[in-house]
């Protein structure tokens, strides 16, 4: 991915899906799990990024949709057969990405708020100001600022950690001097209002990249709380602040003993990650927390995987998100176009 970026950046174009893991993620594994990441407010999905592609079927044919039209709609768009499908019903060995123009200038901010009601408030100003240039909105709890910017010792921690919840703003547009203007009036208007505690902007490429790694720290955050397990889950921001408190209360009564919970992610498009480390840990321990992490989405309307995929791990969970037609259908879809189960066998059923 990181490759792809460089390379569009070079010639004056983006590529609309970022993450941390950019220097070893492939543009097949983007492919196989429709990755999201820091930009899907502005620019959508690996799936919203791929024109076409070749995909080789579990009998050798090769099915070749190099389209690099933005419309086609000449019968089935094949290509999503293979976007999300985490490989299991074609290999992708080709794919047209779609580029995009490289904003002209990039304002950055971390934001602290007093609680969840008006984090919610500033998104929604925000979005209404800033329209489709809002490129990113990521959201940390109070634990995972305090974990990654301060007990760490990894970063120097731009902003107190005495604070409910912090968010990383980007607003990227095309007219440098215009946007830096009406990115600081905006913010402080908010600020002037009470609905923004405290803020720190960058004021240059360096202190930009320097808030952006305390988000992305995530080997920082896996350090201090390892042995833990991880999740992706989404749901509707309506219901996100509920159901932390839901998880946290139904880990403390599953662990008398102590366990810490850590909640962080994309707020713009209802993906929340979530990382808990039980003690004492063990497997059973492992499978109490999935438990309580994944069941009360079923309710909400949530779903257990935002971006993941589902894999080995959460395939026995996947009736909460999906209702039986639809995993009926999934599997024959796998049976007709791999009806002798070669394609990463054992993943998603």
């Amino acid at each position: 991915m990181q490759k792809v970026q460089e390379i569009a950046r070079k010639n004056g174009l983006l590529f609309g899906v970022d993450l941390g893991a950019r220097g070893s993620a492939t543009i097949g594994g983007n492919i196989s799990t429709n990755a999201g990441g820091n930009q899907v407010l502005r620019y959508g999905m690996m799936r919203e990024q791929v024109l076409g592609l070749e995909a080789v079927l579990s009998d050798g044919t090769i099915v070749s949709s190099m389209n690099t039209l933005l419309k086609n709609n000449a019968g089935y768009d094949l290509k999503q057969l293979f976007v999300g499908t985490e490989g299991t019903l074609g290999l992708v060995t080709r794919a047209v990405l779609r580029l995009h123009s490289q904003p002209r200038s990039e304002n950055t901010a971390l934001l602290a708020f007093s609680d969840f009601s008006t984090l919610t408030k500033c998104f929604r100003a925000l979005a209404r100001e800033f329209g489709s240039d809002l490129t990113a909105f990521e959201v940390m709890w109070q634990e995972h600022y305090r974990i990654v910017a301060v007990q760490s010792g990894r970063h120097a921690a731009p902003l107190p950690d005495t604070h409910a919840i912090y968010a990383i703003v980007d607003y990227c547009g095309m007219e440098p001097e215009r946007d830096a203007s009406m990115f600081e009036r905006v913010l402080g208007d908010m600020i002037e209002a009470g609905h923004i505690a405290d803020a720190v902007l960058s004021n240059s490429y360096e202190q930009r990249e320097r808030l952006w790694a305390i988000r992305e720290d995530l080997e920082g955050l896996v350090h201090s709380l390892a042995p833990a397990v991880g999740f992706d889950v989404g749901l509707p921001i309506t219901h996100m602040e509920a159901y932390i408190r839901q998880v946290q209360s139904d880990l403390t009564d599953a662990f008398p003993e102590g366990s810490r919970s850590v909640f962080f992610g994309h707020l713009g498009d209802g993906n929340l990650h979530v990382i808990v480390a039980p003690r004492p840990w063990s497997e059973d321990a492992r499978e109490i927390v999935e438990g309580v992490v994944y069941r009360p989405l079923q309710a909400i309307g949530g779903t257990i995987s935002a971006e993941h995929g589902i894999g080995l791990e959460k395939k026995r969970w996947l009736h909460l998100s999906r209702t039986p037609a639809e995993i009926a259908l999934m599997k024959v879809l796998k049976s007709t176009l791999d009806p002798h189960n070669l394609l990463n066998r054992g993943k998603i059923f």
